[in-house]
């Protein structure tokens, strides 16, 4: 009974890292094209109407410490810049940390999305934290540009 066991466990163990090598890689992967694509078409969207962007910046946004206008242009640049680097994999940590701290930033600033985006917030942070703690994975520049180092 004890050796059917161990085999079983042996054999579970063997599955589990077989499809976690091939579906990590594709989370990661997933997770910063996702959050980088929906930042970035947010960023773009400012940019197309920058009066308006200015003036949600100005009437309706409630961001802290920073005047209005500073933080329209800070944060529009926020949402070009820093997808790049997510999806690319490149200096993905400290990127997708500034992201991470950017869509609280957005959350505490917009009082509407308490009631509207919360929710899609609440999963794009998760997704950034996720790159965060484990990283770009092996799909990513930052693997490529580490390879060529070693």
């Amino acid at each position: 009974m004890k050796s059917t066991l161990s085999n079983w466990l042996v054999s579970y163990d063997k599955l589990i890292d077989t499809l976690q090598a091939g579906f990590v890689p594709l989370l990661l992967l997933f997770c910063r094209l996702w959050v980088a694509w929906v930042f970035f078409n947010s960023g773009l969207t400012k940019i197309a109407s920058w009066d308006s962007t200015l003036y949600l910046f100005e009437l309706e946004y409630q961001v802290p410490i920073l005047p209005w206008e500073l933080a329209a242009y800070m944060g529009t640049a926020a949402e070009l810049i820093l997808p790049v680097f997510v999806a690319l994999g490149l200096f993905t940590r400290p990127m997708a940390a500034v992201l991470f701290v950017f869509n609280i930033i957005a959350v505490v600033s917009y009082p509407l999305l308490w009631e509207k985006g919360f929710y899609d917030h609440q999963l794009w942070g998760l997704m950034i934290l996720v790159v965060v703690v484990w990283g770009p994975g092996p799909i990513s520049a930052d693997k490529v540009i580490r390879s060529q180092i070693k």
